[in-house]
């Protein structure tokens, strides 16, 4: 076999990359399927017969008690699927590690497939809530698969690179739904609108059983050249089985200082997610007022423009914001003020959302999403990069995960109470929380770990 220096690397095969096309195709199904339901809680037929009350007549809408009570479910049935998104973290983590990625992940998503599927058939609250709920096991499943996929297909100085690849499929997967689905609304019944795209995880489930393989297995079937192989495997670490357990893990102040930022932040994307359709729709601020019922193109795009500004906008600020703090390092800055500074800038752009709830003009107010939704995305990579800077590699994964796990439990929290809390008090309420979240989760974390200090597994106690 070629050694790995001896590699010429202009003409090196990339059989790789299509295991990162994909991962990228995946997860913009994975996010497809998460946010269908935000668009389709608009239509008064859904919100009818999840109230299980007659579909309304010509000139007739939805009374502001039957939509105060619709709110309160809504946030139940969004809560279950991210309790059951955290609880995934562990039963998918544990299965994927267990099977293998080429099965686990096809279980995986034949189980969100199938629940997404299933939403067509929902009849009542109760079975929508069954269906999210394994919607959210199965869908938990991407991220872990992606990440083992990347690790087993690419050398380690390639894999940031894949991961961000793939990972750019999230937002996709977001501007795919807010430009297909409130058109697909507009001229099919919502169950079918709800078959249209989990049709799609079905697809991926297809391929993917078709065209993954392990490398050794696409080395042996002369899929993948000596060459590639030689550079896929020239990390020691490639093969290595060693794991940390999560109990070694939860002593230091390091996970925790992470898995308080996840929590107090991964909730506010959630919200974005969960409740902006509603909040666009139901504002008559900004003369968005739309008849869904009704069979027209025009009310369709008028939904679906706002979302696609404001996820290309976030798309662009974890690009910027990556950027910015690496731009710090290179300056000479320690990772810590670099990660910090870039993280607190980032919190303090978000700060001014509040005053979407209070604006008259929809443009401002899509503005303000946008650059908070920037911010999000540049201080979740930096976050996420703190995890690199604070653990050893073998242990990344695993803090990952965790943080994975209560940024969902945060999720699960937000979203079984903003029905009471917009009730009560409108979406100013929601806006607020999100407006103080960040410099709140940056204070915690500061106060845990001043110093991004590497923790010692094999010693360190609640090290700072």
């Amino acid at each position: 076999m070629t050694s790995v220096n001896q590699l010429n690397l202009t003409t090196l095969g990339r059989y790789r990359w299509r295991m990162v096309a994909l991962l990228f195709f995946a997860t913009t199904i994975n996010y497809v399927d998460r946010n269908v339901i935000s668009f389709i809680a608009t239509k008064p037929d859904f919100i009818c017969d999840m109230l299980g009350i007659p579909h309304l007549a010509a000139g007739q809408v939805i009374s502001p008690e039957q939509e105060a009570q619709f709110k309160v479910l809504y946030g139940e049935v969004q809560a279950g699927f991210k309790l059951a998104y955290g609880l995934g973290f562990l039963i998918m983590g544990w299965f994927i590690d267990r099977v293998g990625v080429r099965l686990g992940y096809s279980v995986a998503i034949g189980l969100w497939g199938f629940s997404a599927m299933f939403h067509s058939l929902a009849s009542s609250i109760g079975l929508l809530k069954l269906f999210r709920f394994t919607l959210g096991i199965g869908e938990a499943g991407n991220f872990p698969s992606a990440l083992k996929t990347v690790s087993e297909w690419f050398p380690k100085k390639e894999r940031s690179t894949a991961t961000g690849i793939f990972n750019a499929g999230a937002n996709v997967g977001i501007m795919f739904t807010a430009m297909v689905v409130p058109i697909l609304m507009t001229m099919l019944p919502w169950q079918q609108v709800f078959l249209c795209t989990s049709s799609l995880a079905l697809i991926l489930l297809v391929l993917w059983r078709l065209f993954y393989k392990q490398p050794e297995t696409a080395l042996a079937a002369g899929d993948l050249t000596q060459d590639e192989y030689a550079y896929i495997r020239q990390d020691a670490e490639s093969n290595s089985t060693e794991r940390v357990s999560w109990a070694k893990l939860f002593p230091f102040r390091q996970t925790w200082a992470f898995a308080a930022a996840k929590f107090m932040t991964d909730m506010i994307w959630w919200f974005y997610m969960t409740w902006l359709p509603k909040f666009f729709v139901e504002n008559g601020r900004f003369k968005l007022e739309m008849n869904l019922a009704k069979i027209d193109l025009i009310n369709g795009l008028k939904l679906a423009l706002p979302f696609v500004f404001i996820y290309l906008v976030s798309d662009l600020g974890s690009v910027f914001f990556g950027w910015l703090s690496s731009s710090f390092i290179k300056r000479g800055w320690s990772a810590n003020a670099a990660r910090k500074t870039t993280m607190l800038i980032c919190a303090l752009c978000v700060v001014p959302v509040f005053y979407t709830a209070l604006t008259y003009n929809v443009y401002v107010a899509v503005c303000l999403i946008a650059l908070a939704a920037a911010a999000h995305q540049g201080w979740s990579a930096n976050l996420f990069t703190t995890v690199t800077d604070m653990f050893p590699r073998k242990a990344v994964s695993s803090v990952a995960g965790i943080g994975g796990m209560f940024g969902a439990l945060g999720g699960f929290l937000l979203d079984f109470n903003s029905g009471p809390i917009i009730n009560k008090f409108g979406y100013l309420g929601m806006f607020i929380i999100a407006s103080s979240a960040y410099l709140i989760a940056l204070g915690i974390m500061h106060a845990l770990v001043p110093s991004l200090k590497k923790a010692n597994l094999d010693g360190e106690v609640l090290a700072s």
